[in-house]
């Protein structure tokens, strides 16, 4: 994955397998937990001077910036998909007025309204997450080795088979919230709308 033509990360076994007359030129050491790095690095230099030994960063910078750009654009989705249903159930309101206004004079509470109108866009949100969920995971399988392919970089199995039953499950759930969300600022807003605001504006 590295990407260079004449470099290779293995271990000893393998290293052994591939060039048994060959030496490794930079070696990289796990050190158990509590260990003095500084310490480890002296002791190194004192027993070979040839050495030069650097410690790793225990976060990578090329991850850092991928999950962060993949954060923030997760959460640009999200906000312009509940701004999405913000525009329906405000249309939709609108629309219903007359309706809303008419289940009023029979007694639905405000709260039952409010209630009404998100249930509606959270149903219509579950429906959205189960039939988008497929066609995510198919693109993913067909983007993602393209992308890999073109780079040149063969992908092992474990870093394309990511999806899992929980996960999707919360990606389902994250439709539902995500259609509440949008949807609870308008229906309130429609819930406080009085008999006589709708009979006039009719």
């Amino acid at each position: 994955m590295d990407g260079s033509a004449d470099l290779i990360q293995a271990d000893w076994r393998t290293l052994a397998a591939l060039a048994p007359g060959q030496r490794a030129t930079q070696y990289e050491v796990r050190l158990s937990p509590g260990t003095d790095v500084e310490s480890y690095h002296a002791a190194v230099r004192a027993a070979d001077p040839g050495l030069y030994p650097v410690a790793k960063s225990a976060t990578d910078p090329t991850t850092v910036a991928v999950i962060g750009f993949a954060s923030v654009l997760t959460v640009l989705l999200g906000t312009v998909s509940a701004l999405g249903v913000f525009n329906t159930v405000v249309l939709d309101a609108r629309e219903r007025r007359r309706d809303i206004g008419v289940l009023k004079s029979i007694g639905m509470t405000p709260r039952q309204v409010t209630a009404m109108m998100v249930t509606s866009m959270a149903a219509l949100g579950a429906a959205g997450g189960l039939a988008g969920i497929p066609i995510g995971v198919a693109a993913h399988h067909l983007v993602v080795p393209a992308m890999a392919d073109a780079a040149g970089v063969a992908l092992p199995p474990f870093m394309v088979e990511v999806w899992r039953a929980p996960l999707l499950a919360l990606l389902t759930l994250a439709g539902v919230v995500i259609a509440v969300l949008g949807a609870l600022v308008p229906a309130r807003s429609a819930a406080r709308l009085t008999i006589a605001t709708v009979l006039h504006n009719e």
